[in-house]
C-alpha cells in the first residue's frame, strides 16, 4: 500500500512520531507545508494518507488541511494522529479525537493520539507564553482534579513523553 504522512510539527515530537511511523509502513512523509505546494493530483497517487499535527488550545494544528480533502479521498485509507503533551490517559483527549473528525468524516478516517512532550527551546514565543500561563495558572488553582495534577506536573517543564508503541493502534489499523 503507497502511503504518505503528511505532519506538522513545531518542536520536534510530531515530525519524530511521523518519520517513525513512515519507517513501519515504508511510507513518505512531507510537511504540510510542502503538502500545501502539491496539487491535488498528487495525493491520487497514494492508498493510504495519515495527517499528524500537533495540539494547541484542543485543537490539532492544520486539521483543516486534511479535513477540507477528505470527500475526495473516500477509497483511501485515512488517519489521524494528534501530538500533544498530554499524557494519553487524560480526559481531554477523548475529547480531543471526538471533536477532530465530524460524523461524516469518522466514517472514512480515524483519529489517535501520541503523547508528545514540550520541548520550552523549541517553541514560538506566543506557544511559549501560552503554555508558562498554563503552568502558572493550574500550579495556583485550588482543589485541582486529578487530570489538572497531572497536566501541572507535565507542562511545568520541558519533557519527552514520545514512544514507539503509542503508533501500535495505527500501525494496526493501517494495516488492515
Amino acid at each position: 500500500m503507497k502511503t504518505i504522512i503528511i505532519y506538522s510539527s513545531q518542536t520536534g515530537f510530531t515530525k519524530k512520531y511521523a518519520e517513525w511511523l513512515a519507517e513501519e509502513l515504508g511510507a513518505e512523509t512531507i510537511s504540510v507545508k510542502e503538502a500545501h505546494k502539491k496539487k491535488d493530483e498528487f495525493f491520487d497517487f497514494f492508498d493510504c494518507i495519515i495527517y499528524g499535527g500537533w495540539v494547541a488550545v484542543e485543537k490539532i494544528h492544520k486539521l483543516d488541511w486534511f479535513t477540507g480533502r477528505i470527500d475526495k479521498w473516500h477509497e483511501k485509507k485515512l488517519a489521524v494522529f494528534a501530538v500533544g503533551a498530554s499524557p494519553e490517559k487524560y480526559s481531554g483527549v477523548k475529547t480531543l479525537l471526538e471533536k477532530s473528525l465530524n460524523g461524516e468524516q469518522q466514517k472514512y478516517a480515524k483519529a489517535f493520539y501520541c503523547p508528545g512532550g514540550l520541548d520550552y527551546d523549541k517553541m514560538s514565543i506566543g506557544s511559549k507564553m501560552l503554555m508558562k500561563t498554563f503552568a502558572a495558572m493550574l500550579k495556583n488553582k485550588k482543589n485541582k482534579t486529578e487530570d489538572e495534577k497531572a497536566m501541572a506536573e507535565h507542562v511545568s517543564a520541558s519533557c519527552d513523553l514520545t514512544d514507539r508503541k503509542y503508533l501500535e493502534p495505527i500501525i494496526e489499523y493501517i494495516r488492515q
